[in-house]
């Protein structure tokens, strides 16, 4: 998704407004872009290694048939890491997988507070368990990741397409 006619400098030039400058900077978006991908790479490869607890954990949330549970609890792990993985090559649909496991996980952290499970959110496998971490601060932990994260890479990516498209208009009028 890079580039080479994307500049800061030409972003930056479109609007001396601080806010924007500051929301558009590249480096703001590498380093959020980033930080994400690790998260999700680092919970995708901690479940990856403790595939049974992890199952265990999806077992008690009684969401997924016992049927399927190896199955989800190897797929889900390894579509974590891709999608990390992704995100961080600066590919879009990374971004857009991780959006939709957010979505996915706050609704069934949402599923296990509304049914009041005593269970551990699961998201970073086995040591998570003993910080013994509440479904609240997870769900509340991926409500601020879906309403404030993941807007911003997208919005960074539009504004990113736009610059690019005029750009491209300019040079066809020059």
């Amino acid at each position: 998704m890079t580039d080479p006619s994307f500049s800061k400098n030409k972003l930056t030039q479109s609007n001396g407004n601080i806010f924007h400058r500051f929301f558009i900077n590249p480096w703001l978006y590498r380093i959020v872009r980033m930080a994400l991908a690790a998260v999700f790479i680092y919970g995708g490869v901690i479940k990856l290694f403790h595939l049974k607890t992890f199952a265990m954990t999806i077992a008690y949330y009684n969401i997924v048939p016992e049927m399927l549970l190896p199955a989800v609890a190897i797929g889900l792990p390894l579509v974590e890491t891709i999608a990390g993985g992704a995100l961080l090559a600066d590919r879009l649909w990374g971004l857009h997988m991780i959006a939709g496991l957010l979505m996915m996980f706050a609704m069934v952290l949402g599923y296990g507070i509304l049914t009041d499970l005593n269970v551990d959110c699961g998201c970073f496998g086995a040591e998570e368990l003993d910080k013994r971490a509440g479904l609240r601060t997870a769900f509340y932990r991926d409500l601020i990741l879906i309403g404030v994260v993941v807007p911003y890479l997208y919005a960074y990516n539009w504004i990113r397409s736009k610059t690019v498209e005029t750009e491209k208009e300019m040079r066809k009028q020059a």
